[in-house]
C-alpha cells in the first residue's frame, strides 16, 4: 500500500466510522440493532453502490474472528456476575443442548427446502442456530426484564459461539475432504475443548485480576489496555492448546469485569468503545462482501428456514433446556422470541465459502437475508412482547464504585455515584459507619463540590470521593453497598470487619 492509498483508506474509513457512530443514535430511537445500519452501509459501499469490489471470504473470516474476540471480551467485561449467577447453568444447557436441538430441527427443514445432502443441511442448521452476543447485548440492555431472563440471554449468547464454531469448522472440513469423524468422538472433543477453554479463561482472568490489583500503573489509561490484552491472551492460549478460544475470552472477560480492578468504570467504558469499533468494522465488512445480485434466489429459502428456526427450532430448544429450572411459560415464550441473530451466523457462513466446500454455494447469501429479515422482525418487537407477557425488570441497587490506587502511598480513592434508586439518599455521613481508615473528603452535587461534615445528608445524583487505606477498602465498599441496598440500618451489627464503627 502506498502513502496515497493509505491516505484514501484513512479518509474513507474515518468517514464511514463517523457515519456509523451517528447511526447509533438513530438505532437507539428506533429499537433496531445498529448492526443492520452497518450492514446497509457496507452494501452501499460495495459493488452495487460506490463500486468497491471485495470478495475475500478467507480474509473476512480471519477479521471476523478478531472482531468476535473483542465483542465477546466486551460482553464478559460489562456483564455483572450478580445478574447471570443464577442463570449460568440453564444458559449453559441452552447454549449446548438447546443449540443441538435447534441444529437438528433446522437441518431437517434445510434438507427438504434446499434439497441438499445431510452434511450440508446440518451445516446450515449449525450456522444459523447461534445467537449473537453483540445483538443481544445492544438490544436487551434497553429492555427492562427480570434479572433471571436477562442473565440467561446474555450468558447464552456468550457461551454458544464456542460449540457452534467447533461444529461449523468440523462440518466444513468434512464436506471439503469427504471424511467425517465419528459423531461420538466429535462430541467428546467438543466437550473437552469447551471445558478446557473455560478453565483457561478462569485461570488467566484470575491471575490477571490479582496482578492488576496489586500493581499501580503510571497511567489510568494503561489499565483498560492491559485488561483487553489479557482477554486476547486467553483466546490465544486457548487456541494454541486446541481449546475453545471463544469461550476462554468470554470467561476471562467475565472474571476480570467482576474483579476488584482499579479504574473499573474506565475499563468498562474503554471495552464498550472497542466493542462498538469491532462491531462497526465487522458489519460494514460483511455488508461489503455481499453481492446484491446473488441475493434474490435465496430469499424464499431464507424466509422458510427462518420461520422454522423462529417458530419451531428455537421454542423446542428453549423447552428442552430450561423447563427443568422452573421457568414459566411466559419466560419461555420470551426466550424463544429473543434469540437474536447477528454477526456470528454471517461470519460462520464465510467459513465454508472460504473453503469453497462443494455444495455450499449460496449459504452466505441465505444466512445474510435470514439475519437481516428476522432481526428487523424480532428486535423492535421485544419491548412489546415483554409488556404483553407482563415481564417487568427487577429494581437494581443503583450504586457505582470505582477504585483508583495511590501508588506507593498504600491508599485508594473511591469514587462513588449515588443513583436514583439508591437508599443512600437521606443518609448522613455519620450514619454510614464506615470503618476507621475511610474518610469522605468531597461531595459533588449538581456540579458543585464541597467538603462535607458528619451531618451532611446524601442525595440521589451525588458523587463522593472517599480516601481509604488499602486494608479497609473492601470493607468500605461492602458497607456502602449494604446501605445503598438496605438503608441506614443495614448491617447494624458489625459485619464490615474488625474495627467497624457499627457499635
Amino acid at each position: 500500500m502506498t502513502v496515497d492509498e493509505l491516505n484514501l483508506a484513512l479518509l474513507v474509513g474515518a468517514a464511514v466510522l463517523v457515519v456509523a457512530v451517528a447511526a447509533v443514535r438513530f438505532s437507539a430511537g428506533t429499537g433496531l440493532p445498529s448492526l443492520l445500519l452497518y450492514l446497509a452501509l457496507g452494501v452501499l459501499l460495495g459493488e452495487s453502490g460506490l463500486g468497491i469490489n471485495f470478495d475475500d471470504f478467507e480474509l473476512t473470516t480471519a477479521l471476523g474472528y478478531a472482531a468476535l474476540v473483542i465483542i465477546l471480551a466486551e460482553g464478559g467485561l460489562t456483564t455483572r456476575w450478580s445478574t447471570i449467577r443464577s442463570s449460568v447453568v440453564p444458559a449453559g444447557i441452552l447454549a449446548t443442548v438447546g443449540t443441538t436441538v435447534s441444529v437438528a430441527v433446522v437441518a431437517v427443514a434445510a434438507r427438504w427446502i434446499l434439497e441438499v445432502d445431510w452434511l450440508t443441511a446440518v451445516l446450515v442448521g449449525a450456522i444459523v442456530s447461534s445467537t449473537d452476543a453483540a445483538a443481544v447485548f445492544s438490544v436487551l440492555r434497553r429492555v427492562p426484564l427480570p434479572r433471571r431472563l436477562t442473565g440467561v440471554l446474555e450468558a447464552e449468547s456468550g457461551f454458544n459461539d464456542a460449540p457452534v464454531v467447533i461444529l461449523v469448522v468440523a462440518l466444513s472440513t468434512a464436506i471439503d475432504t469427504g471424511e467425517l469423524h465419528d459423531p461420538g468422538v466429535l462430541a467428546v472433543e467438543a466437550l473437552v475443548e469447551l471445558a478446557g477453554g473455560a478453565v483457561a479463561g478462569i485461570a488467566i482472568g484470575w491471575v490477571g485480576a490479582r496482578l492488576l490489583g496489586s500493581v499501580a500503573l503510571p497511567s489510568s489509561g494503561l489499565y483498560p489496555i492491559a485488561v483487553l490484552a489479557l482477554c486476547a491472551l486467553s483466546y490465544g492460549v486457548g487456541t494454541a492448546l486446541h481449546l475453545s478460544g471463544f469461550l476462554a475470552v468470554y470467561v476471562a472477560g467475565l472474571v476480570l469485569g467482576n474483579a476488584d480492578l482499579p479504574h473499573r468504570q474506565t475499563v468498562r467504558g474503554f471495552a464498550e468503545g472497542m466493542g462498538w469499533l469491532a462491531q462497526i468494522g465487522l458489519f460494514v465488512l460483511l455488508g461489503l462482501l455481499v453481492s446484491p445480485s446473488k441475493l434474490a434466489p435465496q430469499v424464499v429459502p431464507a424466509l422458510l428456514i427462518g420461520v422454522v428456526l423462529l417458530l419451531v427450532a428455537r421454542p423446542l430448544s428453549v423447552m428442552a433446556s430450561v423447563t427443568w429450572f422452573g421457568f414459566r411459560w411466559r419466560d419461555q415464550l420470551f426466550l424463544s422470541w429473543a434469540g437474536l441473530r447477528g454477526a456470528v451466523p454471517v461470519v460462520l457462513a464465510t467459513i465454508p465459502a472460504a473453503a469453497q466446500a462443494r455444495g455450499t454455494g449460496g449459504i452466505f447469501e441465505l444466512v445474510f437475508i435470514l439475519v437481516v429479515v428476522f432481526t428487523l422482525l424480532q428486535a423492535p418487537s421485544l419491548p412489546l412482547v415483554a409488556r404483553s407477557l407482563r415481564l417487568r425488570g427487577d429494581e437494581p441497587v443503583d450504586l457505582e464504585v470505582e477504585s483508583s490506587p495511590l501508588g506507593a502511598l498504600g491508599a485508594h480513592v473511591l469514587q462513588v455515584s449515588v443513583g436514583p434508586t439508591s437508599r443512600l439518599h437521606g443518609v448522613r455521613l455519620a450514619e454510614l459507619r464506615l470503618p476507621p481508615g475511610a474518610n469522605v473528603t468531597l461531595v459533588v452535587r449538581e456540579a458543585h463540590a464541597s467538603v462535607p461534615e458528619p451531618g451532611t445528608a446524601l442525595r440521589h445524583g451525588d458523587d463522593l470521593i472517599i480516601v481509604v487505606t488499602g486494608s479497609v477498602r473492601a470493607a468500605t465498599e461492602r458497607r456502602l453497598r449494604a446501605v445503598s441496598s438496605d438503608g441506614r440500618l443495614a448491617q447494624w451489627r458489625s459485619r464490615t470487619g474488625p474495627g467497624s464503627s457499627s457499635r
